[in-house]
């Protein structure tokens, strides 16, 4: 089954390391457009800070970048998009702004200060899973839907807005690993291959 994890809204997190302290903004993005222009829209609120590390990572073509922005080699971007990383999120931007306390921590401290700072906005994330799914049209008679209302749950199927006209239209998202055993089972219960119709297949957040 295809899925992947990301989050619902922007976070932030922050950490105080030797009177350094570093605020980590975590974004929601789907493309390179969207991570440059919030790379650049946090540049600008936090002109005056040192420096505002960053790392990305999209679902689409597995893309991964990161940058330093002026910190010694690997001890910025690599830490925060190895968090991203062990988190398994995608489509996610992570920004984090370092105001200089001025005390230097090394690269050890400094690698640790990212890490930490970016763990805490992933901790403070509202965090989506989404599976590929299958948009399942399904037109039955009034008599049956008691007993098919009765077993969707069972698949963890989401409505997406069924109608209840001269018969009932139920339009449903299934995750695509569950719509064999969904058919089966409709097969089963009213002795016949159920006439689904899938729409399309896209990606869908189950609760």
């Amino acid at each position: 089954m295809i899925e992947y994890t990301t989050i619902e809204a922007p976070c932030e997190g922050s950490i105080t390391e030797k009177r350094s302290e570093f605020i980590a903004q975590l974004f929601p993005a789907e493309t390179a457009e969207e991570c440059v222009q919030i790379i650049e829209a946090v540049k600008a609120k936090h002109h005056k800070a040192r420096h505002n590390v960053w790392a990305y990572r999209l679902r689409e073509g597995g893309v991964t970048r990161y940058s330093d922005d002026g910190e010694p080699q690997g001890t910025g971007g690599i830490p925060v998009l190895n968090v991203l990383q062990k988190s398994e999120l995608e489509d996610v931007c992570c920004v984090v702004t370092r105001y200089f306390g001025g005390v230097l921590l090394g690269a050890p401290g400094l690698t640790r200060a990212y890490s930490s700072s970016a763990a805490e906005s992933v901790k403070n994330a509202k965090l989506l899973h989404f599976c590929e799914a299958y948009r399942i049209r399904y037109v039955i008679d009034y008599t049956n839907y008691g007993k098919v209302s009765y077993l969707l749950p069972e698949f963890e199927t989401v409505d997406a807005g069924s109608d209840f006209g001269e018969k009932v239209t139920l339009l449903f998202d299934i995750k695509t690993a569950l719509f064999p055993a969904l058919e089966a089972r409709l097969t089963e219960t009213f002795n016949g291959k159920p006439d689904l119709e899938q729409l399309e297949t896209h990606f869908v957040s189950f609760p």
